[in-house]
C-alpha cells in the first residue's frame, strides 16, 4: 500500500518517499542512492578539478603542488559524499570516529609505511629537491629520467632507457639525486686528455678546445658562467691538470646547453678531437716501457757443466778454462 507522505525507517537515516512501493526494501533504495550520490560526486570532483585547474596553477606556480592540490579537492569532495552516504544508513560521524579509532590500533602498524610516505612527501614538496619536467639522476641506481608526477606517495620517474620508475618519497629523501634541470639547464662537463711529452702542448691545448667548439650543443663563448659566488669561462678551456707516468694529462671544461644527450655531445667531442688530431702535433699517450741495455748493463756469467752441449748445429765443445774440459 503507498503511503502519501515520506517516512523514515528505524527514525534515521535517508526518508522512504511515498512512490516508493512497499515491496522495495528500504536498504535496497539507500545503497542505490549512496552509489548514486558517489557516483555524481566523482564526476562533480572531475569537473571542479577542470575548473579551478588553471587558477591553482597560476597561484602556486609548480606542477608538483598543483597536482597535489587538485588531487586534494577531488578527494575531498568524493569523501564528503561517502559520509553522506553512511548517514543514508544511520551511520554518524561520531559512530564512524569510534570505528576508525578501534581500526585505527589494528591497522596501526599496517599504515604506518603509508604514512610515512605521505610525511615525506609533504617534505619533498616543500624543499622542492626537483620538478614535474626535471631531468635527475640517481647515483645509486645509475638511472636518468624525468620526473613525470609527485604525489604524496611516490615519484614517478620516466627514464632514458622508456621505462618507469617509482620510487617511494621516502627513499628518494635518503638517496643522492643529481638535479641537472634545477634553475639552470647549462651543465658543465669534463673530458681528460693523456698526451705524450713529445707532443706540442699549446697545439694540443688549442685543438682539444676546437673539437669542443664544433659541437653545436656546446657553448663557444659569452660572458663567464656564475656558480654561486665564482665564475668559470663560458668558453671550451683547456688546462693542464698533472704531468702523468706516460704523458701530460690535458684536462678540457666545456658547457652544454641542455643536459638531455650528454653522453652524445660527450662522443661528438671525442670525434672531433680524433679527426684533428690526425694533422696536428698531437699524439695520445698510453701505457708503455722501454728496456735500454748498453755497456754499463752488467755482464752475464754462463756456465757449461756437460762435456758436449748439443747445439743448434751439433755437439758444442765448452770453452776453454771450463773445469769440465779435461
Amino acid at each position: 500500500m503507498l503511503q502519501a507522505g515520506n517516512t523514515t525507517a528505524a527514525g534515521t537515516g535517508l526518508p522512504r518517499p511515498g512512490w516508493l512501493p512497499g515491496a522495495v526494501p528500504t536498504a535496497a533504495y539507500r545503497l542505490v542512492a549512496a552509489v548514486v550520490l558517489l557516483v555524481v560526486a566523482y564526476y562533480v570532483s572531475r569537473l571542479a578539478r577542470q575548473l579551478l585547474g588553471r587558477r591553482i596553477a597560476r597561484r602556486f606556480r609548480r606542477p608538483s603542488v598543483t597536482r597535489t592540490v587538485l588531487r586534494a579537492i577531488q578527494g575531498l569532495i568524493v569523501v564528503s559524499a561517502a559520509f553522506v552516504g553512511l548517514a543514508f544508513f544511520g551511520v554518524g560521524i561520531g559512530d564512524l570516529a569510534i570505528s576508525l579509532s578501534v581500526f585505527s590500533l589494528v591497522l596501526g602498524f599496517i599504515l604506518a609505511p603509508i604514512i610515512g610516505s605521505v610525511i615525506n612527501g609533504l617534505f619533498v614538496l616543500s624543499e622542492r629537491p626537483y620538478e614535474v619536467g626535471d631531468m635527475i639522476h640517481l647515483s645509486e641506481r645509475g638511472v636518468f629520467g624525468f620526473v613525470e608526477d609527485i604525489t604524496l606517495r611516490y615519484t614517478k620517474i620516466f627514464t632514458l632507457d622508456n621505462t618507469f620508475l617509482i620510487v617511494p618519497n621516502g627513499s628518494m629523501r635518503d638517496r643522492d639525486v643529481v638535479n641537472f634541470s634545477a634553475e639552470d639547464s647549462r651543465t658543465r662537463l669534463e673530458l681528460d686528455v693523456l698526451v705524450t711529452y713529445e707532443s706540442d702542448i699549446a697545439e694540443a691545448r688549442d685543438v682539444i678546445e676546437q673539437a669542443a667548439r664544433r659541437v653545436d650543443t656546446v657553448i663557444e663563448g659569452g660572458p663567464d658562467i656564475r656558480i654561486g659566488g665564482a665564475r668559470y669561462p663560458a668558453a671550451p678551456t683547456c688546462y693542464i691538470e698533472s704531468y702523468a707516468d706516460h704523458g701530460v694529462n690535458l684536462r678540457l671544461r666545456y658547457w652544454v646547453t641542455e643536459p638531455y644527450k650528454l653522453l652524445t655531445v660527450r662522443s661528438a667531442v671525442q670525434t672531433n678531437l680524433w679527426e684533428l688530431m690526425e694533422d696536428a702535433d698531437v699524439e695520445i699517450a698510453y701505457p708503455h716501457s722501454h728496456l735500454y741495455f748498453d755497456d754499463t748493463s752488467g755482464e752475464l756469467q754462463v756456465s757449461m757443466r756437460d762435456a758436449d752441449v748439443e747445439g743448434p748445429r751439433g755437439p758444442v765443445d765448452p770453452p776453454d778454462g771450463d773445469p769440465t774440459r779435461e
